[in-house]
């Protein structure tokens, strides 16, 4: 009778932690949108078997549940950050200057997204930058900057992304119609935005 319970205790806990691994794994446990990585530069993660017939079940999932990921490397590469240069998590709370220079893409955005993978619950209307922005703004994209905060501040020459009501978030990458050179060798050729914190709750850094 003993070891009959014992096989039901050690089946039960089996079942359940192989169904919290898929879980995880599919992205329904995963806080964020953030990627598997399986390639990491400067802490932006990327795996490029998103859209690919690589791609094994929980990857396919994952895209599934975030609907976010869903194009193949030739045709779109994507990175996730959710910590600023000093390795501290994004939050709502803090100000931060994202600099950058030009990116090996025929086009490019990067994206904020809150904690549950969604845009975050706001009316300000800046929830992404992108190319055409930086060259709007500065003339280009062989050098360009902005700013990721909650509000809007007096001086709005500078182009910003809104953190208001995200809470923690993270930064999403996308490199539309990647170059040959980069995807030969993405690390080498991909110089990536720098993500520096300001200021947090009115404090200077």
């Amino acid at each position: 009778m003993k070891s009959i319970l014992l096989w039901f205790i050690f089946s039960i806990l089996g079942l359940a932690i192989g169904a919290i691994s898929a879980l995880f794994m599919a992205g329904l446990l995963f806080v964020g949108p953030k990627l598997g990585g399986t390639l990491i530069i400067d802490d932006w993660a990327s795996d490029w078997s998103i859209g690919s017939e690589t791609a094994n079940p929980y990857v396919r999932a994952r895209v599934a549940r975030h609907g976010l990921l869903a194009l193949r490397k030739e045709e779109a590469v994507y990175f996730t950050k959710a910590t600023d240069q000093s390795g501290e998590p994004l939050r709502e709370a803090c100000t931060y200057r994202v600099e950058g220079s030009s990116l090996p893409a025929t086009w490019w955005s990067i994206t904020l997204y809150d904690a549950q993978s969604r845009l975050p619950m706001n009316t300000d209307s800046r929830l992404s930058f992108d190319k055409t922005q930086a060259e709007f703004a500065f003339g280009g994209d062989a050098a360009w900057l902005f700013d990721v905060r909650a509000s809007a501040i007096a001086d709005d020459s500078l182009p910003w992304v809104s953190s208001r009501a995200a809470g923690e978030f993270d930064l999403m990458l996308r490199l539309y119609r990647p170059t040959a050179d980069f995807l030969d060798d993405p690390v080498s050729v991909l110089d990536p935005p720098q993500i520096i914190r300001l200021a947090c709750d009115g404090e200077e850094k």
